[in-house]
C-alpha cells in the first residue's frame, strides 16, 4: 500500500531543492550576468529557492512564489527571511489554474523565472490515481499509435515548461530551471519545431543522486529570450562550474548530440523517402506472466508458475532485451506465444489449429482481455503488435534499446524456428545469411558508429530508438565504407 502522504508526495513530483544547490543555481545565475528586477518562483514548495534568491539578488524588486500546497506554505511561513522580507509575495494557487499570462503581461521590466517543476510523469500520475495534471491535449502533436502508446508519455515539466517559454516570448526574461536532462532537450525541440524565439540556451549538469536521491540525468536548464533571437542550440556543462560545453542542436532540421561530429559524417543521413531496410521493435503484448514462459526440466512454465500443455506451433523462441545486450543469443529458455503473423489478423483459426493453445488462451481471457492499453481495443482476442513477415525470417541483426552500447548482435534461428524479441530490442529482418553478415560487417564499421554516436544522447531513459537507426542510409554507408577500405 502506498500512504497517502507518499502518495501526495509522488503526485506532486516532490523532490524539494536544497537550499544549497539553490544558492549555487542563484550564484551562477549571477556570475551569467543576470539581474533581474522580479523574480518568479512558480512551484516555491518550501521557499528554498525563494530565500537564496532574496539572499543573492539584492536588486529585485519583487519576488514572487506560488505554491498548491498549504502544508508547504506553513512552513514556509515560518521561516523570518521569508516572512520579514518585505519584496516577498507568496500565493496560495494552483500553476494550472493561476493567471500567468496577466502577471508577466502587467510586468515591463527583467524578469527572471526561477525554481524546479515537479519530476513525474503523467502515466506515473494514472498509476497513483493522482490528479495534478494539466488538460489532457496532446500537445506533442502525435498521431496514430505514438499517441496512444508510449510516446504519448510526458513529464508534467515539460508541460509547465512549455507555457513558461510561451509566456516570456517578446519578454526580456530569464528562465533557469533544474529538470531531468531529457526534458531540457524536448523542450528545445518544441521551440524549433514552434518558431519561437530563444536568445540562449544552456544546461549544466547537477548531481541529481546527490540532492534528490534521484537516479536520473538532471540539469539547470538557463534560457534567455528576447524578441528576434531563433538559436536552436544548447551548450552543454557538465557541471555548474565547468568553463567547457559540447554543443548540441539543430543541423539541417536534424536535432544531434553532437553538431561538430555530425557534420562529418551527415551525407550518410537517410533523407530519401525510397524504401531500404526497416529496423522493427519486438513484439509487444503487456501480458508476460500469460504469453511467456520458461522450460524447466522439459515443462513449460509461464510467469503465473502454471505448468503448461500446450502445441509449439504459436510458440517461437523468445530474446529478451537483456539477452542481447549480454550475447546471450545462442540458446534459450525462454518462449513467447506468437498469435498473429501480422497486425489485425484473426486469431479464431488458432481453435482448430491449435486447440490445446486456444484453451490456455481462454482459461487466461481475464488476464488478456484486460489489458489497458487502447491499442488492443477494436482488434482480435488475444492481439499482439509488433508482428509481420519480418518478425518470421531466419536472421536478424539486433540491438537492445535500453542499454548505453552501441553494440549489434547477428542471431540466427533458435530451435529450428526464428527468434523473436521483446519490444527493448530493435532488429533489421534477413532472409540469407550472406547479406546478414555483410550488413552486420558495416554497422559494426567505425563509420557506422560515429555516425550513430553524433545523434543518439546517452542519457535518454531508451537512448536507442528505431528512428534513429533507421535515419542511417545504408546503401551510403557501403560506399563509404567501400572507398574507405579502397
Amino acid at each position: 500500500m502506498i500512504s497517502s502522504t507518499h502518495q501526495k508526495k509522488l503526485e506532486y513530483g516532490d523532490f524539494q531543492t536544497p537550499l544549497e544547490l539553490a544558492v549555487k543555481v542563484c550564484e551562477k545565475l549571477i556570475e551569467l550576468g543576470v539581474n533581474p528586477d522580479v523574480i518568479i518562483e512558480p512551484t516555491c514548495g518550501v521557499g528554498n529557492f525563494i530565500e537564496a534568491a532574496a539572499k543573492l539578488f539584492k536588486s529585485a524588486e519583487q519576488i514572487i512564489g506560488v505554491e498548491i500546497n498549504p502544508a508547504y506554505l506553513h512552513e514556509l511561513s515560518k521561516r523570518d527571511k521569508i516572512a520579514l522580507d518585505t519584496r516577498i509575495d507568496v500565493r496560495h494557487a494552483d500553476f494550472y489554474q493561476f493567471d500567468w499570462s496577466s502577471l508577466i503581461s502587467n510586468i515591463n521590466s527583467n524578469i527572471l523565472v526561477l525554481g524546479n517543476f515537479p519530476w513525474v510523469t503523467n502515466s506515473q500520475q494514472g498509476y497513483i490515481g493522482g490528479v495534478n495534471l494539466p488538460n489532457k491535449n496532446n500537445f506533442q502533436k502525435h498521431s496514430g499509435l505514438d499517441a496512444i502508446t508510449g510516446k504519448s508519455n510526458f513529464d508534467i515539466s515539460e508541460w509547465m515548461l512549455i507555457q513558461v517559454v510561451q509566456l516570456l516570448q517578446n519578454q526580456n526574461a530569464c528562465l533557469a530551471m533544474l529538470c531531468k536532462t531529457a526534458v531540457a532537450r524536448k523542450l528545445l525541440t518544441y521551440l524549433h519545431s514552434n518558431n519561437l524565439n530563444i536568445y540562449d540556451y544552456t544546461t549544466y549538469k547537477i548531481d541529481a543522486k546527490k540532492y534528490f536521491n534521484a537516479n536520473v540525468e538532471a540539469c539547470l536548464l538557463f534560457c534567455k529570450f528576447d524578441s528576434i533571437s531563433k538559436q536552436y542550440y544548447c551548450d552543454v556543462f557538465e557541471s555548474l562550474q565547468s568553463l567547457s560545453a559540447q554543443r548540441i542542436g539543430y543541423y539541417n532540421n536534424i536535432l544531434v548530440q553532437d553538431i561538430n561530429s555530425f557534420a562529418k559524417v551527415h551525407g550518410l543521413y537517410n533523407t530519401s523517402k525510397k524504401s531500404q531496410l526497416q529496423w522493427r521493435s519486438g513484439i509487444k503484448h503487456d501480458c508476460s506472466n500469460v504469453m511467456e514462459f520458461k522450460k524447466i526440466n522439459n515443462q513449460l512454465v509461464n510467469g503465473l508458475g502454471e505448468i503448461v500443455d500446450i502445441e509449439d506451433t504459436y510458440l517461437f523462441p523468445l530474446l529478451k532485451g537483456s539477452d542481447v545486450a549480454q550475447n546471450r543469443i545462442h540458446t534459450t529458455e525462454r518462449f513467447v506465444l506468437v498469435t498473429q503473423r501480422f497486425v489485425g489478423e484473426s486469431t479464431e483459426s488458432i481453435q482448430d489449429i491449435a486447440p490445446k493453445t486456444w484453451k490456455y488462451l481462454k482459461s487466461h481471457a481475464n488476464y488478456l482481455d484486460n489489458r489497458k492499453s487502447k491499442i488492443y481495443q477494436g482488434n482480435p482476442r488475444f492481439s499482439i503488435f509488433g508482428v509481420g513477415a519480418y518478425t518470421f525470417t531466419s536472421w536478424k541483426i539486433a540491438i537492445c534499446g535500453l542499454y548505453k552500447k552501441l553494440d549489434f548482435k547477428l542471431v540466427g534461428n533458435l530451435c529450428n524456428k526464428p527468434a523473436i524479441f521483446d519490444d527493448t530490442v530493435y532488429f533489421l529482418s534477413f532472409d540469407d545469411e550472406e547479406t546478414a553478415n555483410q550488413t552486420f560487417k558495416l554497422l559494426n564499421s567505425p563509420t557506422s558508429k560515429a555516425f550513430y554516436s553524433s545523434l543518439i544522447f546517452w542519457d535518454d531513459k531508451r537512448p536507442i530508438k528505431s528512428s534513429i537507426l533507421n535515419s542511417l542510409n545504408l546503401t551510403a554507408l557501403a560506399n563509404t565504407v567501400k572507398n574507405i577500405t579502397a
